[in-house]
């Protein structure tokens, strides 16, 4: 879906729009919100990862028009457009909170997750 995002609004990249405004206007804000809906509460794996990188790259060469035939590694994509991979430190930010929100609201669940039984221990 955050493709099809990136696609349908591929018209405001032909013209000579400022690239921090690209950047923070289309892709953050457009792309990476439909991207990244509700990645608080997904179990992620290395292929999901994988994958979520891969989008990442994806977008930053579509935005540069740099295609895959041109040999460029993604080092220097990610310095043509400086930035670095965000979006799987983003998820685990999203995470950090929003499991802090849960704890916040649930005693019960806190005291599970932090591992705390009431009552004295057998021997």
């Amino acid at each position: 879906m955050a493709k099809k995002i990136f696609q349908d609004k591929k018209k405001l990249f032909v013209g000579k729009m400022n690239l921090k405004l690209k950047k923070r206007t289309i892709i953050k804000c457009l792309v990476w919100s439909v991207a990244l809906y509700a990645a608080e509460t997904w179990t992620l794996t290395q292929a999901d990862s994988d994958r979520i990188e891969a989008l990442e790259m994806w977008i930053w060469r579509r935005m540069e028009k740099i295609s895959w035939a041109d040999n460029v590694t993604n080092e220097d994509v990610l310095k043509k457009v400086n930035e670095s991979k965000n979006m799987l430190n983003v998820i685990r930010q999203r995470k950090r909170k929003w499991i802090d929100h849960v704890l916040r609201q649930d005693q019960f669940l806190q005291e599970i997750f932090e591992g705390r039984m009431k009552g004295r221990s057998t021997r």
